[in-house]
């Protein structure tokens, strides 16, 4: 029996007995008491006092009735709220099995009262925490091997080192392998505590302008795009909006860099700044797969390696964009361009 219906039940006997109840011993003692009077009204010695004593009696008795009906009152309501109040408790004991060893467990609740409602609820709150927590453990797993592919080439370099005696063409070989694997890393650590940051939310919402910020991200990257063959076209409109300046600064340096990275020789680069979307990114490459698309926002994830050049990127650029995105209460989405390339558009809510 659903909570509702044993409220419902335990109202309706409760209405019935403080109805009945009261009543039935208001008659039987008006009853005993007409009665009374009838015998108390004889001429026969000593039973005036005896009625006295009678009617003193009873009018105890009521007194004591009266109590003893308001102890099972409360007994009663005590015993019917456990009762009413039993699914609750069963279904708390279920929830407090639930642990990180048996996240996937679900109540799957049958009905539609309110206890059901609830049930389902926690069955969708479940859902949430598992894909959170699955995601935390496939992340630090994930990092773990980003971090210790680099360190066992490190390792390697060092250990032919000291194995032997090199040449100075030799060591200077291995010294830049050994910078190059240590700048990786430091790209990594750098990735990561700049998605940590962002994870946290802003500590500060000043209007700034976003144009301005786009043009000089654009500036410093010019030569990056002309080593690279990628020609840059932006369209840069006034837009101010509220965040941090330097999570705004690391949102389009992710992008920018990314296209460039991703891009064909001799293909272009077109960033533009506006009202809805704030700022749209595209770049010219090969083909995206359309399903491809949204697993590019999760950290460390590539595309095929055909797309994929070495220049050590970890795999966090658009994985960062996604969460200064949602740091500043905006929205990012992606999708293939016309042409081959992807497509970025950025919505940022107006600095009013």
């Amino acid at each position: 029996m659903t909570p509702r219906r044993r409220i419902v039940l335990v109202g309706v006997v409760a209405l019935l007995v403080g109805f009945i109840l009261p009543t039935l011993t208001r008659s039987v003692l008006d009853t005993l008491w007409f009665h009374g009077r009838g015998v108390c009204g004889l001429a026969v010695p000593g039973v005036g006092l005896v009625c006295k004593s009678a009617l003193t009696l009873a009018e105890q008795l009521y007194a004591l009735t009266g109590f003893a009906v308001l102890l099972l009152a409360v007994v009663g309501i005590w015993a019917a709220a456990l009762w009413c109040l039993r699914p609750v408790r069963d279904l708390s004991g279920l929830i407090s099995q639930v642990g990180p060893q048996n996240l996937g467990y679900r109540i799957r609740p049958r009905g539609k009262d309110e206890l059901a409602r609830l049930a389902r609820s926690i069955d969708e709150m479940m859902e949430r925490i598992a894909a959170g927590y699955e995601g935390q453990r496939r992340f630090a797993a994930n990092a773990s091997h980003e971090l210790r592919t680099p360190l066992a080439v490190q390792r390697t370099l060092i250990e032919v080192g000291m194995a032997r005696s090199l040449t100075g063409e030799q060591l200077e070989l291995l010294t830049g392998q050994l910078l190059e694997t240590n700048e990786r890393n430091e790209r990594l650590i750098e990735g990561l505590l700049a998605l940590s940051e962002s994870d946290q939310g802003l500590r500060s919402r000043v209007p700034q302008r976003l144009d301005e910020i786009v043009g000089e991200v654009l500036a410093a990257y010019q030569d990056r795009a002309t080593e690279a063959g990628v020609t840059v076209q932006s369209h840069l409109e006034p837009r101010v909006v509220m965040g941090e300046r330097l999570l705004l600064e690391r949102l389009v340096t992710n992008l920018v860099e990314n296209a460039i990275k991703y891009n064909l020789p001799g293909g272009t680069l077109t960033v533009a700044v506006g009202g809805n979307p704030a700022l749209t990114v595209v770049n010219t490459g090969q083909v995206v797969p359309a399903e491809a698309v949204a697993g590019l926002f999760e950290p460390f994830r590539r595309l095929a390696r055909d797309r994929t050049n070495h220049s050590g990127g970890a795999g966090l650029g658009l994985a960062i964009a996604r969460s200064i995105t949602q740091a500043h209460d905006g929205l990012i989405a992606a999708r293939p361009a016309e042409y081959g390339g992807l497509r970025i558009d950025v919505q940022l809510p107006d600095a009013a």
